[in-house]
């Protein structure tokens, strides 16, 4: 239960479905109650102090927000419940989510690190180019207003700015905090997303360093620091430094997109268009940290962090933030008491070695982290805020099962195509499991387990097309998706009219509607994407063969041993042939179903 205050004199009883049972905190912004509905639901109930009696432009606009707020994704923020704008004085309903502000944990622990800071970045970064596609710009991002849940990091507070800004209620004060600013704010020019990236790149460093970039003694000073010096970024990580720099420039015109900044965190090209679902999916599923294992400076390190109970957040349009303030109020004023509750250590029980290192940490966390190529339907895909679906999700699943991982300790970590082996060698994940073709170069490189599957340079065709072989595709339109060197395989033996697309999407969309005749890559994955269409079909040249393997760290002979192992269970008792039957039976494609030769463990 969240600490509280009775409800005082002059409070309302109940808010729509919800009775009030007392008082999280009151701010700048309005009183935020705890609320329950009928069905026993807790909610974050915010009563705000903006007036809209007899101002229908107000009520219409506040109706506009709150529908754009509605349509934001809830993976990196938390769901709208209920409004009213009926109300002489509206209030918003939003999600509990237990978690410490980002404030609150580097005031408490230091700054975050390594794999912390880099999820923290992008978790954030993804919710804002989510918030910015649902057309609102946040307009007061700054550490306070990011809440560390158990789940990722999440955004809070979003779009109250602009509706108290524009209600003219409160015209007396700048809407923002003066050390998150960023400069056409102080110059009273228009305000929109910019701002938003430029205070992400600001709550990076205080993020990276305890300290905001332009945070002088007074509010003049820092006002002043934000328009006209430039911040000192020495001590961000290198990769994080030239983005955060960016991000603050003071021209606003000159700053990334949100979505600009994530796909750059993500590995991904710089393109014009907006991001998509699955790269906002990508970034969410990346976001997913576990913080009692985050890394930490000095004495915190390995100390797990209290999720406090009692620090609760409402998200959303008009949300306030409610939590547990460690120190001096912040943002809204609003503040409780910490009940601290010490976390005892158990002591471990000594447990005899498997002869694997990795199996023994495995066993001894019951964690896996498993790295896999996004925006792979049928392969590896998950919606906007969904599960990952696909076969290599659902073998990886089974491997953990084996491996005794409970369900909530197995995590997936997307790794781009060219990040496979350094991901296991810097330690970011366990397995690899993503289309990882054996090689002899690459077993230098990493080991591998398996195959799990035996794919093949295919052609992907439409179910009339006559093109049953490699001549067939002489002088006809082959797809060729950027960066992709599957068709080079072609050039040698056929002449053929390249037609070019973004994507292995685009690809399948221009032979399914005539634009090309053929898309060629490995079997699994262009049958992946034909799945998503209809009347499309592998034509089983089988190319070449392309056994695709579990990756881990070198010199693992015990693991490979039981990766080997569970692969053959699953093709024994018809769990491949099952997953594959699952995830490519709408498309014309004869999938293998014996189980390739395991490789020798060494």
């Amino acid at each position: 239960m969240p600490d509280m205050e009775p409800l005082r004199p002059g409070d309302p009883p109940r808010l729509g479905d919800y009775e009030l049972k007392g008082r999280l905190g009151e701010g700048g912004q309005g009183v935020v109650y705890l609320g329950e509905s009928g069905k026993g639901e807790r909610a974050a109930i915010k009563l705000l102090h903006v007036r809209f009696t007899g101002m229908a432009h107000a009520r219409s606009r506040f109706a506009r927000e709150l529908a754009a707020a509605r349509r934001v994704e809830a993976f990196c923020t938390a769901r709208v419940l209920d409004a009213d704008l009926d109300g002489e004085t509206p209030y918003i309903a939003s999600e509990l989510i237990d978690g410490p502000s980002l404030r609150q944990v580097v005031g408490r622990d230091g700054p975050l690190t390594g794999e912390a800071l880099e999820k923290l970045a992008v978790g954030t970064i993804t919710a804002l180019a989510a918030i910015h596609h649902a057309g609102i710009a946040h307009r007061d991002f700054k550490p306070d207003n990011v809440l560390l849940a158990p789940d990722g990091p999440r955004v809070v507070d979003f779009g109250i700015a602009k509706i108290i800004d524009e209600s003219g209620t409160i015209t007396t004060r700048a809407v923002g905090t003066p050390a998150y600013m960023a400069p056409e704010q102080i110059a009273g020019e228009e305000v929109g997303c910019p701002a938003d990236v430029f205070a992400w790149g600001s709550t990076m460093v205080f993020t990276a360093t305890g300290q905001a970039p332009f945070a002088k003694e007074t509010i003049v000073a820092t006002l002043n620091r934000v328009v006209n010096h430039e911040p000192d970024l020495d001590a961000l990580p290198e990769d994080l430094r030239p983005v955060v720099a960016a991000c603050l420039r003071k021209d606003q015109a000159r700053r990334p997109t949100a979505d600009e900044v994530l796909r750059r965190l993500l590995g991904h090209p710089a393109q014009d268009a907006e991001v998509s679902d699955e790269v906002l999916a990508e970034g969410a599923q990346m976001a997913t940290i576990d913080l009692t294992q985050a890394d930490r400076p000095g004495p915190a390190a390995g100390r797990r962090w209290p999720v406090l109970v009692s620090g609760v957040a409402v998200v959303g349009l008009a949300a306030a933030v409610a939590f547990v303030r460690l120190g001096p109020t912040f943002g809204d004023g609003v503040t409780a008491t910490p009940t601290p509750t010490p976390v005892a250590s158990p002591t471990p029980t000594p447990t005899a070695s498997t002869g694997s290192k990795l199996l023994d940490r495995i066993r001894d966390t019951g964690k896996l982290r498993v790295g896999y190529r996004t925006g792979l339907p049928g392969i590896a895909l998950g919606s906007r805020g969904g599960p990952l679906e696909g076969f290599e999700i659902d073998v990886a699943a089974r491997i953990a099962e084996e491996l005794e991982v409970p369900r909530k300790g197995l995590k997936f970590v997307p790794v781009g195509y060219t990040e496979r082996v350094s991901a296991l060698e810097h330690g970011r994940v366990d397995l690899i499991i993503s289309t990882f073709t054996m090689t002899p170069e690459r077993a230098k490189q990493v080991s591998f387990a398996g195959p799990y599957y035996l794919a093949h340079r295919d052609i992907l065709v439409r179910a009339s097309s006559k093109i049953t072989k490699v001549e067939h595709l002489r002088g006809k339109a082959v797809c060729v998706p950027e960066s992709s060197t599957a068709a080079g395989i072609l050039k040698d033996e056929v002449a053929f009219e390249a037609v070019e697309a973004a994507d292995m999407s685009q690809c399948a969309d221009k032979v399914l509607d005539g634009s090309a005749d053929a898309l060629v890559g490995d079997d699994l994955v262009i049958a992946g994407f034909g799945a998503r269409k209809s009347n499309l079909k592998i034509v089983g040249a089988k190319l070449t063969d392309d056994p695709y393997g579990v990756a881990f760290r070198k010199g693992d002979r015990v693991a490979c041993e039981k990766l080997n192992e569970i692969i053959t269970a699953m093709y024994r008792d018809g769990t491949i042939e099952d997953r594959l039957e699952r995830h490519f039976a709408t498309v014309d494609f004869r999938y293998e179903t014996e189980q390739p030769k395991p490789t020798a463990c060494r």
